[in-house]
């Protein structure tokens, strides 16, 4: 008998920047860990981009339905570790005391709940109809990386110390992930037809 050995997951041209935005997340990580906090921003924008557009490919290839569901979970795990960890990392390094760790903490798991319950409501949204997303309900993580380089760069203008600018901006964030509110998804020169978040 004939059977081939293949590698569990897929690898097929829609994945790419997923994978390439969580290996960028990753080595933000490491920068983080070391203190070295702008090549950590870089590696979060990197992410960034990376995840505004690998919704846009995806869309570009007739998947199956465990492609698709593939996707979805893939996306939302790397998003974890490049929306969630990452910032909480730099936050945490910035200040390295108790309430940042307490605050770090609260962030990654909010970004956790929030990222498994769209998956969950993602899911049972494509069993359903073919339509692209309109809305999301609470803030997605993918914007963190918007908010914190902005913010990081925007303190160390007005010379403020960035590390309690983003630990509040890590608070906020937390609560909107979670908070029951209708937000638009928005629309980049038509180019993000993402099927997911």
């Amino acid at each position: 008998m004939n059977t081939k050995i293949k590698l569990l997951g897929y690898y097929n041209y829609t994945v790419v920047l997923t994978y390439m935005g969580m290996i960028s997340g990753f080595i933000g990580i490491i920068h983080a860990f070391r203190s070295q906090i702008n090549e950590a921003i870089v590696s979060l924008m990197a992410s960034g981009i990376c995840d505004m557009f690998d919704g846009t490919i995806a869309a570009t290839m007739n998947r199956s339905v465990q492609e698709k569901c593939f996707g979805i979970q893939i996306d939302s795990l790397s998003d974890l570790i490049c929306f969630g960890v990452l910032p909480a990392v730099i936050v945490y390094s910035l200040n390295q005391n108790g309430f940042s760790l307490f605050i770090s903490t609260l962030y990654v798991l909010c970004a956790l709940i929030r990222l498994a319950y769209f998956n969950v409501e993602e899911q049972e949204r494509q069993n359903k109809t073919d339509e692209r997303r309109e809305f999301y309900f609470g803030m997605p993580v993918t914007l963190s990386s918007l908010f914190l380089p902005f913010l990081y760069k925007l303190s160390d203008i007005l010379s403020e110390k960035p590390g309690s600018v983003l630990m509040v901006t890590l608070i906020l964030m937390s609560g909107l992930f979670l908070a029951p509110i209708k937000i638009k998804k928005p629309k980049i020169s038509g180019l993000c037809r993402k099927e997911k978040e």
